[in-house]
C-alpha cells in the first residue's frame, strides 16, 4: 500500500509514520505545508491513501486540491472536533483525533481495504467547504510531546507562548513543552479575543493573567499563574493591550 503522510507537526508525523511501520506501512514521504504538498502531487505518481492534515503552517489543506486533483482516499487527522463530520463529504475513509490511537488506525486502514469504488473529488465542493466553513476557525488544541509520548493540551489550559534560544514554548501549569509553530504562525491559529502577542517573544492568555503592574518605560510586568518568566508588554503595544483587556 502506498501512502502519504501530509502533517505539519513533526512530532505527529513521526509518530504516525511509527504506527504505520507497525502495521508494516512505509509512507512514501512526510509532507508538512500546502506548497510543499503540490509541488509533490506535481511530480510523483499517486498514492493509494493520504493521511491528511486539515491545517497546516501555510493554509488549509483543501487548498492543496484546488491545484492538483489526486484520486487518492484519505484520512484525515486533526486536532480539531468540528472539522470531523465535514471530511465525510469528501471521500475519506476516517478521520482520526491527534494524538492518533492504534488502535483506531488499524481500522480506518480497515475501512480503506475494504473499499472498492474508486474515489470521484469534487473539486466545486472542496471549494465551497473552504470559503464557507474553515473561515475564522481558531486552534483548539496544541499536540506536545511527552517522553516517547503525545498529549493534547485545549488552548484555554494553556498560559502562555514564548519564545527563547531560538526555539518556541507553550506554558501549561508549571510546564513547558517545545512546539514547532513560530510566535508569528500562532498569531493567525489563536483567537485574538482570549490571546495576545504583548512583546517579540511572548504571546499571553487573558484568562492565566494574575496581575499587571508599572514597569519601566510606561511598559507593564504581566504574572501569569505558575510561570517564573518575567513577561514584560512591549512599549509599542501598550495601547492595544489597554484596548484589548477592555474588549
Amino acid at each position: 500500500m502506498k501512502t502519504l503522510i501530509i502533517e505539519d507537526e513533526k512530532p505527529a508525523a513521526r509518530y504516525l509514520v511509527k504506527l504505520l511501520q507497525e502495521e508494516g506501512i512505509e509512507p512514501l514521504a512526510m509532507l508538512n505545508t500546502v506548497k510543499e504538498s503540490v509541488n509533490w502531487f506535481q511530480n510523483n505518481p499517486e498514492p493509494d491513501l493520504i493521511f491528511l492534515d486539515i491545517q497546516l503552517s501555510d493554509g488549509i489543506s483543501f487548498e492543496i486540491f484546488e491545484q492538483v486533483q489526486p484520486k487518492s482516499s484519505i484520512i484525515f487527522t486533526t486536532a480539531y472536533d468540528e472539522y470531523a463530520l465535514k471530511a465525510f463529504k469528501f471521500n475519506s475513509i476516517d478521520y482520526l483525533l491527534k494524538p492518533i490511537n492504534k488502535t483506531d488506525l488499524r481500522n480506518a486502514i480497515g475501512k480503506f481495504k475494504e473499499r472498492q469504488s474508486p474515489v470521484v473529488w469534487d473539486a466545486f465542493q472542496l471549494q465551497s467547504l473552504l470559503t464557507n466553513n474553515f473561515d475564522n476557525k481558531y486552534r483548539e488544541r496544541f499536540l506536545v510531546k511527552v517522553g516517547a509520548n503525545l498529549k493534547t493540551l485545549q488552548v484555554d489550559q494553556i498560559s502562555c507562548f514564548y519564545s527563547k534560544n531560538k526555539g518556541t514554548y507553550l506554558v501549561n501549569e508549571n510546564r513547558e513543552y517545545p512546539i514547532e509553530q513560530t510566535l508569528g504562525d500562532l498569531e493567525t491559529q489563536l483567537n485574538p479575543k482570549e490571546f495576545f502577542r504583548i512583546s517579540r517573544n511572548a504571546i499571553v492568555n487573558l484568562r492565566h493573567i494574575d496581575n499587571i503592574t508599572s514597569h519601566s518605560g510606561s511598559r507593564y510586568q504581566l504574572f501569569i499563574k505558575n510561570l517564573d518568566e518575567e513577561l514584560i508588554v512591549s512599549r509599542e503595544r501598550v495601547n492595544d493591550f489597554k484596548i484589548w483587556l477592555e474588549k
